[in-house]
């Protein structure tokens, strides 16, 4: 499992882009900041396609549900692995998914 970096690239199950912002910039990769926990939740979606009368598209990432190291930490914080998956705002409610699709980085990794 690889570690997600700011330049991740994530997605609701719609295929739109959740924008991405780290709240810690000393732990980096490349240069470019690690991502932690709290970081993919409250994220705007752009670009989803789920769109109708009474559909509501992506527009939010909501609480991670899984993906958080369970040993590797940042300030007391898990950092976010690629397997990182939770619920977004758009409708069925509870049923749309986010996940990453590219985690940013090919060099680090938690392996368990």
């Amino acid at each position: 499992m690889r570690w997600v970096t700011v330049d991740a690239l994530m997605q609701c199950a719609h295929l739109g882009r959740i924008g991405l912002t780290a709240s810690q910039s000393w732990v980096t990769i490349e240069g470019r900041p690690v991502l932690v926990q709290a970081d993919p939740e409250g994220r705007p979606i752009t670009g989803c396609p789920n769109i109708g009368p009474t559909i509501k598209p992506c527009t939010t990432t909501l609480a991670v549900q899984a993906g958080y190291s369970s040993w590797i930490r940042v300030d007391g914080r898990p950092v976010v692995l690629d397997i990182v998956t939770g619920l977004t705002d758009g409708t069925p409610p509870g049923v749309v998914k986010y996940h990453c699709t590219a985690p940013g980085q090919p060099f680090v990794s938690e392996d368990r």
